[in-house]
């Protein structure tokens, strides 16, 4: 589902952000990525949404290779990537369905079909009757909530969190970090982007440690290079 193969980004002041980083995340899988503010984690995330791209290594995102993939097929990936940030980046003048119907509208969705998707999305992580309301009007954890339902309207089959629960108490963090398991449980991979250790052990799930745009304590079984280099 997602293989990056000896990545490493380098800006143009000099700052390598990432270096020489390979792993695997199977499809299905849920996965923490750890480390401290700095450590790589939001690059990660802009490579694999191919924001950016890396100075060197590759990277697949379900079979295709993001480094020659093609600037027009870049909006069909990103459309199979729900991407849930830490400052919830929505649109405080606009109505809590605005701000979930959003990814649909700009696709061109029939408004009966945006109507279905947006209250099954709503109801899915706990604000069912709330698409009228502001989410200025929201608590934070709310407010997180309509960020994840904006995310997975497009049935994505991929979710990334970059830091989801930063700004929420520990009983707030559970429900938001539930909210992914449960995805996570009809076979979406989740990839979640955290430095809080209480949420890795509670789940459980596999950890991938970066520190200083270097992976750690992770082992790489045999990167075959030669299958990327010929996607």
């Amino acid at each position: 589902m997602i293989k990056l193969s000896h990545v490493t980004k380098r800006y143009p002041n000099g700052h390598e952000a990432l270096h020489d980083v390979s792993f695997d995340i199977k499809p299905g899988e849920m996965v923490f990525v750890a480390g401290h503010s700095g450590a790589g984690k939001s690059t990660l995330f802009k490579l694999i949404t191919r924001i950016e791209k890396p100075t060197s290594g590759q990277i697949l995102v379900d079979q295709q290779n993001l480094v020659r993939l093609p600037e027009r097929k870049i909006p069909a990936l990103r459309r199979d990537i729900g991407v849930i940030f830490q400052d919830h980046k929505l649109l405080m003048d606009r109505s809590v369905f605005d701000n979930v119907a959003l990814p649909l509208i700009v696709i061109g969705m029939p408004h009966d079909e945006i109507q279905k998707r947006v209250r099954a999305a709503l109801g899915k992580v706990g604000l069912a009757g709330k698409e009228k309301q502001l989410p200025i009007t929201l608590s934070g954890g709310e407010q997180q909530r309509v960020g994840i339902a904006r995310a997975v309207i497009n049935r994505p089959n991929i979710l990334l969190a970059d830091e989801p629960t930063g700004n929420l108490d520990d009983a707030l963090s559970d429900e938001i970090i539930d909210i992914f398991a449960d995805f996570n449980q009809v076979g979406v991979t989740v990839v979640i982007a955290t430095h809080d250790s209480r949420q890795i052990e509670r789940l459980g799930s596999r950890t991938l440690h970066l520190a200083h745009g270097q992976l750690i304590n992770e082992p790489v079984s045999n990167p075959t290079e030669t299958m990327l280099e010929n996607q």
